[in-house]
């Protein structure tokens, strides 16, 4: 299976072999992305199914290549995502575990390191919606600013400045709850 690029894909270049390298580059991380903002997992599912139905229907459909097509499949889970809260009624959504403990580890400090991640997901929850996206994004997805910024329709300088708010902003309220 040959590695896909993130850039310049089009109808007339696209095949099965590279639908396929797509798909398996991108469906890990679109489901994370899709899992940490809507908690559930048939949810998340269904966006990263939706997402890559909608992708090789834009393909068909598009007479210009896509630049990037990480942004762009993030884009589209990111609608997906949208429709889906215009839909219903927010929740309270928990946070993607990023981490499992190896079983022979302390189970004191497994308790504790899984506290504090419950109460850096609970406080990422209190902040405005983007500034939600831009850390989940940037910090859990590990998306460059170019890329958030495609996803998010923003400059790149407005998702930095976003960033740095939304980090700031958490940074001082974890520091309150230390209090």
């Amino acid at each position: 299976m040959r590695m896909v690029t993130t850039t310049l894909v089009d109808k007339q270049t696209i095949d099965r072999e590279m639908l396929v390298g797509i798909y398996e580059q991108h469906n890990a991380e679109l489901y994370r992305y899709a899992y940490r903002l809507l908690g559930n997992r048939d949810m998340a599912e269904e966006c990263v199914a939706e997402t890559f139905s909608r992708f090789l229907q834009s393909i068909a459909k598009r007479r210009n290549a896509i630049d990037n097509v990480r942004a762009y499949l993030f884009r589209m889970a990111h609608n997906w995502i949208t429709d889906h809260y215009r839909s219903t009624s927010p929740t309270a959504l928990p946070l993607e575990r990023e981490v499992l403990e190896d079983a022979s580890s302390n189970p004191a400090r497994v308790v504790a390191k899984e506290m504090e991640r419950d109460r850096i997901r609970a406080t990422i929850r209190q902040l405005p919606e983007d500034q939600q996206r831009v850390i989940a994004l940037r910090v859990l997805e590990d998306l460059s600013h170019e890329e958030v910024a495609a996803i998010l329709r923003k400059t790149p300088e407005a998702t930095r400045a976003l960033q740095y708010r939304a980090m700031k902003t958490l940074r001082r309220m974890l520091v309150e709850q230390e209090a």
